[in-house]
């Protein structure tokens, strides 16, 4: 266990001044990744539950009962359908309730997208910064090699390459994790945003049934 705690701290100190921003960058898009993977699945968690508590309310039809939930949840989806059911027994259209909607869902993406970029840029500036370290160290190397004794330049120029070659890797092993991290908070955040569209179309099926079933009565 030592053993391996300094072999990592001596590949640290070893890869020069390059190595403390891109632990930095590592420590900011970790920070992000872990607050959005958080936030994320915390709404993803109260839209299910929410959505498990209305949907049989909009299948009786009760929209009055509907209306009242949504309005006491502070849940997107409970945001998004508040809106529609508001506008449901105001207007006949069914685009003016669906303009509604669309109108909030572009309020709700931009709260659940937030930050989550930082973290793909953070991967990049981690990769960038490796090599700018690499190339740094190398141009070193070679301007120390040039002054050394001819009989030692070999071996002095391997070590100089090596140690070099430990800001691309550290860039790298930050990089990678922030990459894989990014796409699946991408990826959550289209699970979303898909439950979402399918929640107001269910909504909006719901309410246009509904108003299209009086129109016929009342003919």
């Amino acid at each position: 266990m030592m053993d391996a705690m300094y072999a990592i701290v001596n590949f640290f100190v070893s890869g020069g001044i390059f190595m403390y921003p891109i632990l930095l960058v590592c420590a900011v898009g970790t920070a992000i990744a872990i607050e959005r993977y958080v936030t994320l699945s915390l709404v993803t968690s109260k839209n299910r539950a929410m959505w498990a508590k209305l949907q049989p309310v909009l299948t009786r039809r009760e929209f009055d009962k509907a209306r009242e939930i949504t309005s006491k949840d502070d849940s997107t989806i409970a945001q998004l359908l508040n809106m529609g059911l508001e506008r449901q027994g105001a207007v006949r259209r069914r685009d003016d309730i669906e303009i509604a909607m669309e109108e909030c869902m572009m309020e709700i993406l931009p709260q659940l997208e937030k930050r989550t970029s930082y973290v793909g840029l953070a991967a990049n500036i981690a990769t960038l910064l490796g090599l700018l370290g690499t190339i740094m160290g190398l141009i070193q190397a070679f301007t120390a090699v040039a002054n050394a004794n001819p009989a030692e330049k070999a071996d002095l120029l391997s070590a100089s390459i090596s140690v070099a070659m430990n800001t691309t890797a550290f860039g790298l092993i930050v990089a990678i994790p922030l990459l894989v991290t990014h796409t699946v908070l991408a990826q959550k955040t289209g699970q979303i945003v898909a439950a979402l569209e399918m929640a107001s179309v269910k909504t909006l099926n719901a309410i246009y049934s509904t108003a299209k079933r009086q129109f016929d009565v009342a003919a």
